[in-house]
């Protein structure tokens, strides 16, 4: 959605797309609104409770069928299990995910990290899609006076332009951009602490064959999960850049994590926004 500064004023009730990698202040901005009369949309709890609910339940039923004492509870229904997802607890979304390799590290093989890798594009795209009933849902249901859209940092792997343009069609699109020394920090932060990842599965066979050539190892059983997310993350990082790029060229504004890192107000965000759609002009 393309907007003066006036038009954007006088926008009655806003709705925000924030796009970038996570950790650039997403959720941050998002749950500072959400004090106000801005209704939060988060695509990764939505993602984690609609539509990958089941797949994440059977996950972990299946590593506890493992453990004779709950097996037999579990079949027998004298327990049952469910998701304990929250807006600020996506845990079991990113461990549903899981990482690529040794299993006896908790490693998965190819063919279902693979799996799982689809299943959570399907589902990111229907996310996004959802966008415009929820933005009604919100003022009409909720009585919000605005909404964001608390993107995944995945969103610009999808290659589903007609999701952009929905998402373009029903909300202004702000890609908040790492500075230089944010992309240093965001690399470090993700080395120390690897977490699961989405990858394009194009990007996933081109990096692999390299990681298994650079490293030797015959079978991707022996890839040590953490060792292969530490490496892959910066070539990720790099590669999402430009596609957040075209998609604020072609469908929003771009602000930098400095400008957002010093937003403490609702205020202050209006501002930001103001400030980028004028610089954009």
């Amino acid at each position: 959605m393309r907007l003066t500064a006036k038009e954007f004023h006088d926008w009655k009730n806003k709705s925000i797309t924030l796009l970038g990698m996570s950790g650039v202040g997403k959720t941050r901005l998002a749950v500072m609104l959400r004090k106000k009369h801005w209704f939060h949309f988060s695509g990764d709890y939505r993602i984690g409770t609609r539509y990958l609910d089941e797949p994440i339940l059977d996950n972990i039923k299946q590593q506890i069928m493992h453990i004779p004492f709950m097996r037999d509870l579990l079949r027998t229904d004298s327990i049952y299990i469910r998701n304990n997802i929250t807006v600020d607890n996506l845990k079991p979304v990113s461990s549903f995910l899981g990482k690529l390799g040794d299993p006896e590290q908790g490693g998965l093989a190819l063919a279902e990290f693979k799996r799982r890798q689809d299943l959570h594009r399907v589902a990111e795209i229907a996310t996004m899609r959802d966008v415009p009933e929820f933005i009604a849902k919100a003022h009409e249901l909720y009585g919000y006076e605005h909404f964001v859209n608390d993107a995944g940092g995945s969103v610009c792997e999808l290659d589903d332009p007609e999701t952009l343009e929905i998402l373009a069609g029903h909300t202004l699109i702000l890609y908040i951009k790492a500075t230089e020394n944010d992309e240093r920090e965001l690399i470090r932060r993700a080395e120390e602490d690897p977490k699961p990842l989405y990858y394009r599965e194009s990007f996933l066979d081109e990096q692999l064959a390299v990681y298994m050539k650079e490293k030797n190892l015959p079978y991707i059983a022996m890839i040590p999960p953490d060792d292969f997310v530490r490496w892959m993350f910066p070539r990720l990082f790099y590669s999402r850049i430009p596609r957040y790029e075209a998609i604020a060229e072609k469908h929003g504004y771009t602000v930098t994590t400095d400008e957002v890192s010093r937003v403490q107000s609702e205020s202050g965000f209006l501002r930001l926004i103001a400030t980028a759609l004028e610089r954009q002009a």
